[in-house]
């Protein structure tokens, strides 16, 4: 078995439109959808139990409280991994992820451990954005490429597909962001684990209902967990040097 995993927040208006979809492409036939929503006061939950397919394809994780993207995805990866699901998709709930691309996604994982629905390789784009937002995305994402010495061009997207592997090394090494640098921590652990990674072009098309839930806030996140991480990283290096050359004197 496998599945998608939506986290929701005040997402009342496209919830029931985007899981109809997931359910009527064909080649998600074996797929189940879980829904982990931070108590949205609009009544998301509602309609994800109000759905046909609820308790037989159609799953519901509640939070007690809005904790932020990154929390949502870990419960809901760990309830994956708990109800033995195989291959997990994370996309979000406002439609800018094409639900047409989630098979091509998932096959693109016959040659990797994590596949990433790019927006900056060929063939991938945004629809909607006016010019200074997508010059804001792409300069972040190269701020992110250059101090993380990352190999993906788009390490803040939020539409991916894992293999049981992925998931595991991820479980195992864990994760610690709130917000959208979730997708970047996630890229970076699994570039330093050694998992083999692909971006496949999508098309992110900007919500065309409901507000974003992007805020300065969580991109100030983003920015300084990057310089973070990177200089924990170095300090560790460093670390296992010394303890190198002392082996060495000893020895």
């Amino acid at each position: 078995m496998n599945l998608i995993v939506v986290p929701t927040y005040q997402e009342a208006l496209t919830i029931r439109s985007l899981l109809d979809h997931l359910l009527e492409v064909a080649a998600l036939a074996d797929f189940h959808v879980l829904v982990v929503d931070d108590a949205s006061p609009d009544g998301t939950a509602s309609h994800v139990a109000a759905h046909p397919s609820y308790r037989s394809r159609v799953h519901l994780l509640n939070r007690p409280n809005k904790a932020g993207l990154g929390p949502a995805y870990r419960a809901g990866f760990a309830w994956a991994r708990e109800q033995g699901f195989e291959v997990v998709v994370q996309m979000d709930a406002d439609g800018s992820h094409p639900v047409d691309a989630v098979p091509r996604l998932v096959a693109a994982l016959d040659d990797a451990d994590l596949a990433i629905g790019s927006r900056y390789v060929p063939h991938g784009c945004t629809v909607g954005w006016p010019w200074h937002r997508r010059l804001i995305s792409r300069a972040g994402n190269a701020y992110v490429r250059l101090v993380l010495a990352l190999p993906v061009h788009d390490c803040t997207a939020g539409f991916r597909a894992y293999r049981p592997r992925a998931l595991a090394v991820l479980a195992e090494e864990g994760t610690h962001a709130g917000g959208y640098s979730f997708q970047i921590e996630t890229t970076w652990q699994a570039a330093r684990q050694g998992l083999r990674m692909v971006e496949v072009p999508i098309t992110f098309v900007e919500r065309q209902v409901g507000s974003s839930k992007m805020s300065t806030a969580i991109a100030v996140e983003a920015l300084w967990r990057v310089l973070a991480w990177r200089i924990q990283e170095a300090r560790t290096r460093h670390l296992r040097t010394q303890s190198r050359r002392q082996q060495d004197r000893v020895a």
